[in-house]
């Protein structure tokens, strides 16, 4: 039988600035209940349970803790394994043999279906393990949930980048073309727009990976906006795909990369941007064209994380303990807002959560299908947390010319 008094928590998936901070809440939280004897942490996910490379979280200090909360990236490490029915099976041994009997997995879409079927294998064989998934991703592609931790932390960075680079391009009038991730839902490309501030200000076109994406009418588009600005700031979604669903990386690029789970590998190169900044360059005549990926930058940025961000992170952390000691059922960690902005934490049943990707709702999304809505701005505003940081500009006082021309 299981030891009730031992935690297991590890973390999956891509880093985030906030996941440590879910994690040390984790810890914190179960530490303070009389009945848990050990907080054991899995270095690099559920390949480090699998190898039995655990860590004795029991023995760090709160002052250490606390330090690496506010640290972006995972503490523990991560990994991009995405266990199935047989890799899970041997999950469960390893928490049998250690007595585990609170399960605890930091992550995503991946993570959550990983939960549920260690929770299943648990259930089958009679042996009392508590199961929780506790939500992150910078994606924000997560059903049931408002938002997801990570998520406001990146899309401040995406939102701070395009300020900068707009200015720039003001500057030094051409094209620029970012490249934001998100390969299904294009959340945090549409925090770009977040730029703007006056009426010329960029993106002037976000592109998303919720609309068909069609060449010939991006180019229409960057040619109509540079003929009226002199200039032209663009946000674009890695996972931009064309009508019949493939990706516009994959048509383009000659040597397709692909990851363990078969797909194309989106955010590790900068050929999608080159390749948008020469078909402007070569088609439309445009001299000065720029492009940029912000592939792993956005994800654990230093210096650039949202408080509101790192507050629920921790706190999607304690609730899931608090579930856990005090609940009767496995489950998911979802964030529900109400009001001009609160939130509560609900626990979803696993198999509403696993396996299963939400995106951009059509009204977060212009009829242009280029930009976004006041409706998506309202609900992004709040989570990007306080002091951001603004741009302004030079009133014109034109001097009249002396000598014509």
């Amino acid at each position: 039988m299981s030891d009730s008094s031992k935690v297991l928590v590890a973390q999956g998936g891509g880093p985030t600035a906030v996941i440590n901070q879910s994690l040390v809440g984790v810890v914190l939280e179960a530490r303070r209940f009389a009945g848990i004897s050990r907080v054991y942490g899995a270095r690099h996910g559920v390949r480090g349970i699998i190898n039995e490379d655990l860590d004795d979280l029991t023995q760090e200090t709160v002052a250490n803790l606390e330090l690496v909360a506010a640290t972006p990236a995972a503490a523990l490490g991560s990994t991009r394994d995405k266990p199935d029915l047989k890799y899970c099976q041997e999950i469960f041994k390893v928490l049998k043999a250690h007595e585990i009997g609170h399960f605890f997995y930091i992550g995503g879409n991946d993570s959550s279906d990983t939960v549920r079927i260690v929770s299943e294998q648990a259930q089958a064989a009679g042996y009392p393990l508590r199961c929780m998934h506790i939500p992150k991703t910078i994606d924000n592609d997560l059903v049931g949930n408002d938002h997801t931790p990570g998520y406001p932390s990146a899309a401040r960075f995406v939102a701070q980048a395009f300020a900068g680079a707009n200015l720039d391009n003001a500057a030094l009038p051409g094209v620029y073309v970012g490249v934001v991730m998100g390969r299904h839902a294009g959340f945090l490309t549409a925090a770009a727009a977040m730029a703007k501030k006056f009426p010329d200000d960029g993106p002037h076109l976000v592109y998303l990976p919720e609309r068909v994406f069609e060449l010939p009418k991006f180019l229409a588009d960057v040619k109509a906006v540079h003929d009226r600005y002199g200039r032209c700031v663009i946000a674009v979604s890695e996972g931009i795909h064309d009508a019949s669903g493939k990706s516009i990386a994959e048509q383009l690029v000659k040597n397709v990369e692909r990851d363990a789970h078969g797909n194309v590998q989106l955010s590790g190169t900068g050929a999608l941007a080159d390749l948008l900044c020469d078909e402007i360059k070569n088609q439309l005549k445009i001299k000065r064209v720029r492009g940029d990926t912000f592939g792993y930058l956005q994800r654990s940025f230093l210096g650039c994380v949202s408080d509101v961000d790192q507050r629920e992170a921790r706190e999607v952390g304690e609730k899931a303990v608090q579930y856990a000691m005090w609940g009767d059922r496995d489950g998911s960690v979802a964030i529900r807002r109400s009001g001009q902005y609160a939130v509560s934490y609900e626990l979803m049943a696993l198999s509403d959560v696993a396996g299963k990707t939400r995106t951009m709702e059509d009204v977060f999304i212009s009829d242009s299908g280029t930009d976004v809505t006041d409706a998506f701005r309202l609900y992004l505003r709040p989570l990007l947390g306080g002091g951001l940081p603004d741009a302004h500009r030079l009133r014109r006082h034109p001097v009249a010319k002396r000598l014509g021309g």
